[in-house]
């Protein structure tokens, strides 16, 4: 995969400039060890070489081979979104995103690696930007290929890739039509899993909205701000709303057997294009049915 820059000033080292451009220090050592290329107006250079105002530098990332540790099975992915350097999908329930020594496989891991495959793109390595837990729904980003990745973790870093779910809960005199949710989360005592508010855990933000109210239930709009492990499921807890079907949280599993959690949207400027990219992912029907009943 090639890439190709102008350069803007003077007197600049091309490991200094292609940092400049997202290059991470380790990719840079792939591209010099393992098969990759820099030319200079043409030229081949080494790292140190120094360029100047009006010099186009082109780059050659090497590919990547599929994993030997990821089995690669197939699966009907539902494709939301993919170009030549993201892939994001509508992830259903009941499938982790990784493999673990619980789920060694039917991970979305193990589909998005199938999928690559058969596709015969140049980079066949899987490379998850975003996942969800087992039991949440929705818009699940992939890079393909390193420096799409190595982008995407820094927009993570700088708060700039704007994710937004649907969540049914139990009703609670403690939400109102919209709020601000900002409680530190840490590690429940005693526990490897769940997650509880604690001063001495981590700054976490949850925005939310109410859309509808039946009975018992509420339809929340949720904003994520941070993104520590289970914070809408333990900040909505918190407030005596737990999610419908989340019994790690104390919530209801009468009506659905799984949290009802649901990424529906996914917003961020593209690294490569700079255009603005908004996805959506349409409520699923097992959590449409509980509001619609």
């Amino acid at each position: 995969m090639k890439f190709t820059y102008e350069v803007e000033q003077d007197n600049i080292k091309i490991k200094t400039f292609l940092a400049q451009k997202g290059i991470s220090k380790r990719l840079l050592a792939k591209i010099k060890f393992a098969g990759g290329l820099i030319l200079v107006n043409g030229q081949e250079e080494i790292v140190t070489h120094m360029v100047n105002s009006g010099d186009t530098v082109e780059i050659t990332i090497p590919s990547e081979n599929p994993s030997e540790k990821l089995l690669a099975q197939k699966y009907p992915l539902d494709v939301i979104f993919e170009d030549e350097h993201f892939l994001v999908i509508n992830k259903p329930a009941r499938f982790a995103s990784v493999t673990s020594s619980v789920h060694p496989n039917n991970t979305i891991s193990n589909f998005v690696q199938d999928y690559l495959i058969r596709q015969n793109y140049e980079n066949k390595k899987v490379h998850i930007v975003t996942r969800l837990d087992r039991d949440t729904s929705g818009l699940m980003m992939f890079a393909k290929h390193g420096f799409a990745h190595s982008h995407m973790d820094k927009m993570l870093q700088d708060r700039t890739i704007e994710k937004k779910y649907y969540a049914l809960v139990e009703s609670s005199d403690m939400l109102e039509k919209e709020g601000e949710i900002i409680l530190p989360i840490d590690r429940e005592e005693g526990s490897i899993i769940k997650r509880c508010v604690a001063e001495s855990g981590k700054q976490a933000h949850t925005s939310y909205k109410l859309l509808e109210k039946k009975d018992d239930t509420s339809l929340l709009d949720i904003k994520l701000h941070t993104g520590r492990t289970h914070q809408i499921r333990v900040h909505f807890s918190h407030l005596g709303a737990p999610l419908l079907g989340d019994d790690l949280y104390g919530g209801s599993i009468n009506k659905i057997q799984r949290q009802a959690l649901h990424c529906h949207s996914l917003e961020f400027i593209h690294p490569f294009t700079n255009e603005k990219i908004k996805l959506e992912a349409n409520l699923p029907e097992d959590m449409r049915n509980l509001i619609n009943e």
